[in-house]
C-alpha cells in the first residue's frame, strides 16, 4: 500500500484541526492501517515530569500506531498559549522552516506508517519568523492538504481564502472536513441555513468533502470518526500507484 501523508491546516484557531487529526487517524485504525502523527511545534504546553507537554499532541500520540515518543510528534513545545513564533521568541527559541522540516521528514523517512498527519498551528499562515510561515513548512515537506473548516459565521469566505492561498503555494487540497464549532450554527439546521452553507462550501470548495462532524458534546476521536469516510484519501493514493 502507497503510504498517505497530508498536512492538516484549518481556517482559523479553534477550527477544530486535532480534533478532526485524531479522528481521521482514528478511521484509518478502524480500516487496519498503522498510523503516525506529527505536531511540529504547539504552544501552550504544560509541565511534567518529563518535559513540557502539549494536549494536542498527546491526543495524535494516542491514535498513532504503533506507538510514537512525544519527542517524535511535537518536537518543540511552547509554554505560553500565543502566537507559536512569540512563544518561541520569549523562550529564546529560533523557529525556522529547517529546523521544524527535519524532524518531520524523520518521523515520515524512519517511522513509515500507512497513514501520516502533520498538524499545523492556527490557519495557513501562521508565521514562524519574520519571513517564513507554516505554509513554507508544507510547501517544503509537499504534502498535500486537508482542510478543516471551523463552521461559523464568516466559514464560507475564510474556506475560500484559505483554499486559495493553498493552491496558490502551489499544493494540492486533497480532501476538506467540516467541523461545527460552534453550537448556535448547528442548530441553524432546523431551519435548513445550516445545510444552504454546507452546500454553498461544497459548490465552492473542488475538494471531496470528508464529513460533515456536528457540534459534539462530548468530543473525542472516536466520536468524530463517525462521521468521517477516509475513501477519497485511499482512492485518491491508490490512483498514484
Amino acid at each position: 500500500m502507497t503510504q498517505q501523508r497530508f498536512f492538516i491546516t484549518g481556517t482559523d484557531t479553534d477550527a477544530g484541526k486535532t480534533l478532526i487529526s485524531c479522528a481521521l487517524l482514528h478511521a484509518a485504525r478502524q480500516r487496519g492501517l498503522t498510523t503516525a502523527a506529527g505536531k511540529p511545534v504547539a504552544s501552550g504546553s504544560h509541565s511534567t515530569a518529563e518535559g513540557l507537554r502539549n494536549s494536542d499532541a498527546l491526543a495524535l500520540q494516542a491514535e498513532c500506531q504503533p506507538t510514537l515518543a512525544y519527542s517524535r510528534i511535537n518536537p518543540i513545545a511552547l509554554s505560553p498559549a500565543i502566537a507559536p513564533h512569540i512563544a518561541a521568541a520569549e523562550a529564546g527559541i529560533a523557529l525556522s522552516v529547517a529546523a521544524l522540516a527535519a524532524p518531520m521528514r524523520q518521523l515520515l523517512d524512519d517511522a513509515p506508517a500507512d497513514f501520516t498527519l502533520i498538524e499545523g498551528a492556527g490557519g495557513w499562515r501562521v508565521p514562524l519568523n519574520k519571513r517564513e510561515t507554516l505554509a513554507d513548512l508544507a510547501r517544503t515537506l509537499q504534502l498535500e492538504v486537508v482542510l478543516v473548516v471551523g463552521v461559523k459565521l464568516g466559514a464560507i469566505n475564510h474556506a475560500r481564502l484559505t483554499l486559495e492561498a493553498i493552491e496558490r503555494d502551489g499544493l494540492k487540497v486533497a480532501g476538506w472536513v467540516a467541523n461545527l464549532v460552534d453550537a448556535k450554527t448547528a442548530q441553524a439546521a432546523q431551519d435548513n441555513r445550516l445545510n444552504e452553507n454546507l452546500d454553498t462550501l461544497r459548490q465552492w470548495l473542488p475538494a471531496p468533502c470528508l464529513g460533515v462532524v456536528p457540534h459534539l458534546t462530548c468530543a473525542s476521536a472516536a466520536a468524530a470518526a463517525r462521521y468521517l469516510d477516509l475513501t477519497p484519501l485511499l482512492a485518491r493514493s491508490a490512483a498514484d500507484d
